[in-house]
């Protein structure tokens, strides 16, 4: 008997994508879930034109939080779980299909082929059989946390069966459009990872601002060999270590208490120090004293 199987997405104004990311799945999934995180946008009627149960979450700015949410809504006995910029290739869900079918395994690694600035990487410490992830599962046999960038782990007993990316048994990630959209999540990101690490206790230093910063780029361009993904190899790699010195440099700032609003604040107060200058008493007050 052919198992059920769930299609979970999560979602925050990903109208553009999501269509991709269904069509991929809807031909051989029973139940489509769509967790959204209040889109401004047509997400919603995106997924209901798939048939898909669209459930609301509270956006939070990062998507780990919701999906043990999601998986609760998912009915199959097994679920793919995949985000709003990717896609399932035929190849990999005939191979998904065999698993499920078979009972060949309880939690499946799939690579990902991932896409920056127009092309895939090979290299850089983000090819495909660099990243690796648990994307088709039984129900229940993932568990999830919710800090950001924290992969999912098999419960104890899990029969983990990793995929070999020939034959387009991988995901396709269109992740990054270009550098700026790089540096749009790079903000949002690491202001969280700056806050989950105060609240873990680290401290910022100038070695961690400086050295993972230097280890990230050269792990990913050299060790990894982004050299042969070309200008895209070394930017990205570039951008990565970008990222850990963000990271640092946002966590001395929460340390400092001088971010966003309480620097506006502070700035409020020096600047009234100046203008009071121009009050008519302290005015007066100056020229009496000078005369």
């Amino acid at each position: 008997m052919k198992p059920k199987i769930s299609a979970v997405v999560l979602t925050l104004n990903e109208e553009r994508n999501l269509a991709k990311a269904l069509r991929s799945v809807q031909r051989w999934v029973d139940d489509i879930v769509v967790v959204d995180m209040n889109s401004e946008d047509n997400t919603a009627g995106v997924a209901k034109s798939f048939g898909a149960r669209v459930f609301a979450y509270p956006r939070v700015g990062f998507v780990e939080p919701a999906r043990e949410f999601a998986m609760c809504k998912a009915t199959g006995e097994w679920i793919i779980n995949l985000d709003a910029d990717e896609i399932a290739p035929h190849a990999l869900s005939r191979r998904l299909l065999e698993v499920a079918e078979g009972n060949l395994a309880d939690v499946c690694a799939i690579p990902r082929l991932n896409y920056f600035s127009g092309a895939p990487l090979y290299h850089s410490g983000w090819s495909p059989d660099q990243d690796i992830q648990m994307r088709f599962f039984r129900n229940g046999y993932l568990e999830f946390s919710p800090s950001i960038h924290t992969l999912p782990k098999p419960v104890r007993h899990a029969r983990v069966l990793t995929l070999k990316s020939e034959s387009s048994h991988y995901i396709v990630h269109f992740n990054y459009l270009d550098s700026e959209h790089f540096l749009q999540k790079l903000n949002r990101y690491t202001s969280i990872e700056a806050e989950q690490a105060r609240e873990r206790g680290t401290k910022s230093s100038l070695g961690g601002f400086i050295i993972p910063s230097l280890k990230e780029f050269v792990v990913r361009y050299i060790i990894r060999q982004g050299f042969r993904d070309g200008w895209r190899g070394f930017y990205y790699s570039a951008l990565m270590g970008t990222y850990r010195m963000a990271i640092n440099a946002k966590l001395r700032e929460l340390e400092g208490g001088c971010q966003g609003s309480s620097c506006s604040r502070r700035y409020d107060e020096i600047a009234e120090g100046y203008l009071s200058e121009y009050e008519p008493n302290k005015q007066e007050a100056l020229c009496r004293d000078q005369s």
